[in-house]
């Protein structure tokens, strides 16, 4: 194996264009890859975070012929006793109109428990100011969102008229803005869970519970498990399709890409190991002469393919890497900002870069066994003559 291993190396360094050349096509081919699927991960990252992240993960409403959740604290305790649940927060969602001078907006009241709402959807995060935890301490308060606030010329200690059909007219103190760059900005505020059952003219009921998994693709599972209790229960993915659609589309993308790429660069080391077996004919035929076997003359051209695709693939990674933290690095103006993202996400995981080096490797090294079987088929009479 070791003096197999040395000719392979020679016939490389011997031929340094057609080297360079080879390596190169590889190098080019997984440093695209890298780039490219640290974009996709990137933006695949991105719109989990503004979307699955942001969404009741399995919801429960009120069961048929029922507008509201009765009994609901025993149901959220058994709820988060379930397998992959980490928090459930019950809720009394409905609209408001708010009132502040000749000013007046319809906003989505929501009534939360504010240590649980935190749980399964981090708004805590997005206060920009005042304090969510405002809400348990005094009664008759409000959080708005940011551009709600604007619209109406509000900010954090104001008062606001609230009222509705069928509603209690109350006045509500601001005691916080938040702040998460979606619509909801405008269109949504929270107050605690008894301020609403109040508002409403309700007893200590909910109109739905919202639950977050840590494995967000156990939805199903978790709702047909609610639904044995009675209850109405529906996963993300059937209550948004369109969300999961445009992650498998991205997925799809990336393995199609990844797929083209690997191709092209596996034809680069096809044609190199070829002209290479075309150009060392007569080398070839001496060594068959020299009783060197078949056998050897394939794995002396495989190790060729072998070291070619894995030093490409390395070079390349290491290039990709480079660029694409830098693509990742550049900032946006906040005017060409898009859903609030001012730098293009980027994510470069260490197992994606180790794949694809692997699946490369190994690629150019099966891509070598046509040239290695060619040059192991070379009658070495004919190959010596040939070569003169």
């Amino acid at each position: 194996m070791q003096y197999e291993l040395f000719i392979a190396l020679r016939y490389i360094r011997s031929k340094k264009k057609q080297t360079i050349l080879s390596l190169g096509a590889i190098a080019i081919a997984v440093m695209i890859m890298v780039v490219v699927l640290g974009m996709i991960a990137g933006l695949s990252d991105e719109l989990h975070d503004t979307t699955v992240d942001q969404l009741s993960h399995v919801t429960v409403t009120p069961s048929a012929g029922d507008d509201y959740i009765y009994f609901y604290n025993t149901l959220v305790n058994d709820i988060e006793d379930m397998e992959y649940v980490v928090a459930a927060s019950p809720r009394l969602e409905g609209t408001v109109s708010l009132i502040k001078g000749d000013k007046n907006r319809n906003a989505q009241l929501r009534g939360i428990d504010i240590e649980r709402e935190n749980l399964v959807f981090s708004i805590n995060e997005n206060i920009r100011d005042g304090s969510f935890d405002d809400l348990t301490l005094q009664r008759n308060t409000i959080v708005i969102g940011s551009d709600l606030a604007e619209r109406l010329d509000i900010s954090v200690g104001d008062s606001i008229a609230a009222s509705f059909p069928d509603a209690r007219s109350m006045s509500l103190r601001v005691v916080g803005i938040f702040e998460t760059g979606t619509p909801a900005d405008e269109s949504v505020v929270y107050t605690s869970l008894v301020t609403a059952q109040y508002f409403y003219q309700t007893q200590d009921v909910v109109s739905r519970i919202s639950i977050r998994l840590d494995d967000v693709y156990m939805d199903l599972e978790v709702a047909e498990k609610i639904k044995d209790e009675g209850f109405e229960a529906a996963g993300w993915t059937e209550l948004n399709p369109e969300i999961l659609q445009l992650l498998n589309l991205a997925y799809i993308a990336n393995t199609i890409e990844t797929g083209l790429v690997a191709i092209i660069a596996s034809f680069g080391v096809i044609s190199t190991l070829n002209t290479m077996v075309m150009s060392k004919v007569k080398e070839i035929g001496i060594l068959m002469a020299m009783g060197v076997s078949k056998s050897s003359i394939r794995r002396i051209f495989l190790i060729q393919s072998g070291i070619l695709g894995l030093a490409g693939s390395i070079i390349g990674a290491l290039f990709g890497i480079i660029i694409a933290l830098s693509i990742g690095s550049l900032e946006y103006h906040e005017t060409d900002a898009m859903l609030g993202v001012t730098e293009l996400p980027i994510v470069i995981r260490a197992l994606d870069v180790f794949l694809i080096i692997l699946a490369i490797s190994i690629l150019n090294l099966i891509a070598g066994i046509y040239p290695a079987h060619r040059a192991a088929s070379l009658d070495p009479v004919k190959a010596i003559s040939s070569g003169r």
